[in-house]
């Protein structure tokens, strides 16, 4: 029962958000966020302690903006698929020279590896990125009950993306993705939490934490242009910053992937100490 209740609850929200005028759902999910920061459930306390560690003197409202950010993600995401390409254009901003390194990367053929931390709205980045005429793929976690994980895949591919499942899946990710930067593609990975258990060790805000290793087996594989992609909010779009990683070209295999994560890291701090706000991570991070 309560799997369905979840599976229709998604349902829902893609269904009934869509149809509501922006201005009136705009005030519930800002009403939702507020009353999560008053109520103070483990979801709230878990994003306050972690943004203790990225600003130990933090202004305890900056638990309250972190949740009205989130709020936003979903809200936007809810009703990104009946948005138009215009929109999806419109809804997002980059800087001349950025876009300049997107396009050309994906010009010359090599694909790209696009690593960021679970900031901003990432799939109305995505979905920019299509309605550039850019082939993207993506990995996505595999959710539970499987409806929510199929309504996940859906929706992502109706944004335009191809998505392959983390586990489950008839190949390994990375044998896939490899073979899709070699056609072209944009890969675009969330880089911030490590699910297998096995990931990296690197150094996050002054801890310790694990993170994924994909991003840096791919570019180090396959040659690939390598970026960590910072999205923050403004009034009126998900804005982005790219930060071009160069792995290192000397070492052994470990040692590469090793330090080209650590990069990956830095750069990830480097954008959520602007703007801590947006960063969404509710679940447990440092070890």
């Amino acid at each position: 029962m309560k799997d369905r209740l979840i599976e229709f609850g998604y349902a829902a929200g893609w269904r009934v958000v869509r149809a509501l005028p922006l201005p009136v759902a705009r005030r519930l999910f800002m009403a939702g966020a507020d009353r999560a920061y008053a109520k103070n459930g483990p979801g709230t306390q878990r994003l306050r302690r972690n943004l203790q560690q990225v600003r130990p003197d933090m202004p305890d409202e900056l638990v309250r903006d972190g949740l009205r950010s989130y709020a936003r993600y979903w809200l936007e995401a809810f009703r990104l698929p009946s948005q138009t390409r215009q929109q999806f254009l419109d809804g997002f901003g980059i800087s001349p020279e950025h876009y300049d390194w997107l396009k050309t990367a994906v010009a010359d053929g090599k694909g790209l590896v696009l690593a960021l931390p679970h900031v901003g709205n990432w799939d109305a980045a995505a979905a920019w990125a299509v309605s550039n005429d850019w082939p993207m793929i993506t990995v996505a976690e595999r959710l539970k009950p499987e409806a929510v994980f199929e309504q996940f895949v859906a929706y992502r591919e109706k944004l335009g993306l191809e998505v392959l499942p983390l586990t489950g899946g008839r190949r390994a990710p990375l044998d896939v993705l490899a073979e899709k930067l070699q056609q072209g593609y944009a890969v675009a990975l969330l880089g911030d939490r490590d699910l297998s258990r096995n990931g990296v060790e690197v150094e996050f805000f002054g801890g310790r934490t694990r993170m994924p290793a994909g991003p840096a087996i791919l570019a180090i594989r396959t040659g690939a242009p390598l970026f960590a992609v910072d999205l923050s909010f403004t009034p009126t779009q998900t804005y982005a910053v790219l930060r071009r990683i160069t792995p290192p070209t000397e070492g052994a295999l470990d040692v590469r992937v090793k330090a080209t994560t650590q990069l990956l890291a830095d750069a990830y701090a480097a954008g959520i100490a602007d703007h801590p706000q947006d960063w969404h991570m509710l679940q447990k991070l440092w070890l």
